[in-house]
């Protein structure tokens, strides 16, 4: 009886999969990989920056101890 349910599961799983999901076309893929690669750049350099100010500030602040 499980085989049954898993195998009908599947065959549902299947059938949306391959007749009611929308699929991006490749331009739209392409365009979207674009969009996040940008963002993640611009990020890591926000995120460069300011670990680059964090490191200068500390740096400062215990030059002032010696």
């Amino acid at each position: 009886m499980s085989k049954l349910k898993l195998l009908t599961d599947i065959e549902e799983s299947y059938t949306e999969l391959r007749y009611k999901t929308s699929w991006p076309t490749k331009t739209q893929l392409v365009k979207s990989a674009v969009i996040v690669l940008v963002a993640s750049i611009i990020i890591a350099a926000i995120i460069f920056v300011m670990d680059q100010v964090v490191d200068t500030i500390m740096h400062f602040i215990y030059s002032l101890g010696r």
